[in-house]
Order: C-alpha cells, then sequence, then structure tokens
C-alpha cells in the first residue's frame, strides 16, 4: 500500500503537465480547475514542432548526449579498470584526491570552467558542451567498485595466457560489468538530455541552444503559454520516460551487483 501510494505521489506531476498539454488556454485558468479536457488539443503538440529551430533543438540535443555518454563510458571504464586491476605509483593518492573533488557543488565550478573555456574560444561551440562532461569521478568510483567485486583469479589466469591488460578489459570484464555500465550509460543520458544550466551559460545562439532551454520561447509579454509549455515539457520528458521504463533492471541490478568493497 506504501508503494501505491508513493508511486501516486511520484507520477502526479507528469500526469498533470500531460492533462494541462491537452488543455485549451481558457481550461488552464478555469475556476473551479479543470482536471480533465473537455475536448483534449493535440493541435498544442503541433505547435510545438512549429517553433522555429525545434528540429536544430532536437538534433543538437540528440548529438550532445550521445556524445557525452560515449565519451563518459570510455573514461569511465578505462579510470575504473586502472584503479581497480592495476599496480602504479600514486595510485591510492590519486584516487583519493578524485573522491575529494565529489565534495566540491557542481555550481562553484560555473564560473572558472567559463572562464576557461572562454579563453579557449570554446563559447558555442559543441567542444563545450560536450568535452567538460566525458568524465565522472561518481561513474568512475561506481565502476571500480563493480571491478573489484569480479574474482582476481581470473585476471591471474589471463595473465598466464599472455593476455593483455586491454584484452583482459573488452572480453572478459566489460561483459561481466554489462550492468553496472548500463546504469551508468542510462544516468548520464537522462542527467545530458534534461541538462539546462550548462548549455545556457555556454551558448548565446540559437543554433547552439538545447531542448530544455526551448522552454523559455514560450513566455510572452502577456505572460506565459502553459497549455504550449506543458504540451513541450510532455515531448521533452517523454523520451527519457520510455528509455528508463525499458532499461531500468539494468540499473536495479548494477547498484544491487556493485557493492561498497574496496
Amino acid at each position: 500500500m506504501i508503494l501505491v501510494v508513493t508511486a501516486i505521489f511520484i507520477l502526479t506531476p507528469f500526469i498533470w503537465i500531460f492533462l494541462t498539454a491537452l488543455k485549451s488556454p481558457e481550461e488552464v485558468f478555469a475556476n473551479p480547475p479543470v482536471i480533465i479536457p473537455r475536448k483534449p488539443q493535440w493541435e498544442n503538440f503541433l505547435q510545438v514542432f512549429r517553433l522555429k529551430d525545434f528540429n536544430r533543438y532536437v538534433f543538437n540535443s540528440v548529438v550532445i548526449t550521445v556524445a557525452i555518454t560515449i565519451g563518459e563510458l570510455v573514461t569511465t571504464i578505462l579510470a575504473a579498470f586502472a584503479f581497480s586491476n592495476l599496480d602504479f605509483k600514486g595510485k591510492d593518492i590519486i584516487f583519493t584526491i578524485l573522491i575529494g573533488t565529489m565534495m566540491v557543488p557542481g555550481e562553484v565550478l560555473l564560473i572558472p570552467n567559463f572562464v576557461t573555456l572562454s579563453k579557449l574560444k570554446w563559447i558555442n561551440t559543441y567542444k563545450a558542451l560536450i568535452i567538460p562532461w566525458c568524465t565522472s569521478i561518481t561513474s568512475i568510483f561506481f565502476l571500480r567498485q563493480y571491478f573489484l567485486n569480479i574474482p582476481k583469479q581470473l585476471y591471474y589466469a589471463a595473465k598466464v595466457d599472455n593476455c593483455s591488460d586491454f584484452k583482459y578489459l573488452i572480453r572478459i570484464m566489460i561483459p561481466m560489468a554489462r550492468p553496472a555500465i548500463f546504469t551508468i550509460a542510462i544516468l548520464k543520458i537522462i542527467n545530458s538530455w534534461n541538462a539546462f544550466m550548462w548549455p545556457l551559460i555556454m551558448t548565446n545562439s540559437e543554433k547552439m541552444r538545447t531542448l530544455p532551454i526551448v522552454l523559455a520561447k514560450f513566455s510572452s509579454e502577456v505572460g506565459m503559454d502553459y497549455h504550449i509549455l506543458m504540451a513541450a515539457s510532455t515531448i521533452i520528458i517523454m523520451p527519457m520516460i520510455i528509455v528508463f521504463i525499458l532499461l531500468s533492471k539494468y540499473i536495479l541490478n548494477g547498484v544491487s551487483n556493485s557493492g561498497i568493497k574496496g
């Protein structure tokens, strides 16, 4: 019963957004409130797609999300393997420093990162929107814990068979760690798709904007077009809901099997 109540509580905002997206302007501000629209206004969604440069926003969001996800997976897998299986000088010190950076709020780094990238002349470029997010200490820590749970005997047996570290990583470690890798990928896809603050700061050209920023376009001098705003929100949210529903089992398996070891 508690789970049912919790699920209803979590789903209520999404249901409200979808129902509002189907209302007419009069129903949005009706008193008493209209919960279910009398005549669904499906054309509200068409108005969103008619927005100037909307296809460009979709393209930017897809490209940035895919590039960031691939970049983070590559850096995370290599770093997690190094910290879990390889021995090198300063390994523990470096890992401790990296873990310490997790304590720094991301907002503190916005201005220094903006100044750095502006000096590199990366403002309004895909490089500024992608490269800074191609690694994550949290993901490295998470995957390292998963790698530590894989028996070391497999690594020693592979070395006896003259298997290189890279081949061992590709053929044994990655297949065994698929739940954790899927978890990292799914969470990064959702975070990158929904990112608002960083793209807003790093771009001032409409051609480089992403989907979350498009929501501000439904504000006019006479007020906010809430029905169109909710239609746009539904369009933006729906792909991530579908991704999460289809792949949620990987998140559960990845978290449950990662452990907290080492």
